[in-house]
């Protein structure tokens, strides 16, 4: 299982994730967190910046994004990452 690198530029800190979590589950089990209601992508309450890297979303999330936001409830990483809340 690949194993990227997640950082936080704001905290100078940063995780590994393996996508068996969400994003989110990842955060919080490190101590990281960040608003949240729903969980599945329908309230964006998770909305984060991204700052380089990439995502993918298994199902197209209900929640309007704009260009360089994802849900970190519900994406899937596909490479390293730079996020700010």
């Amino acid at each position: 299982m690949k194993i990227y690198k997640v950082s936080l530029p704001q905290c100078q800190c940063s995780v590994e994730h393996d996508n068996r979590t969400s994003l989110l589950e990842t955060l919080e089990n490190h101590g990281i967190s960040h608003e949240y209601q729903c969980r599945s992508g329908y309230c964006g309450s998770c909305r984060v910046k991204l700052l380089t890297g990439n995502v993918s979303y298994r199902e197209t999330p209900l929640a309007f994004l704009q260009p360089g936001e994802i849900l970190l409830c519900c994406c899937t990483v596909e490479s390293d990452l730079e996020i700010e809340f």
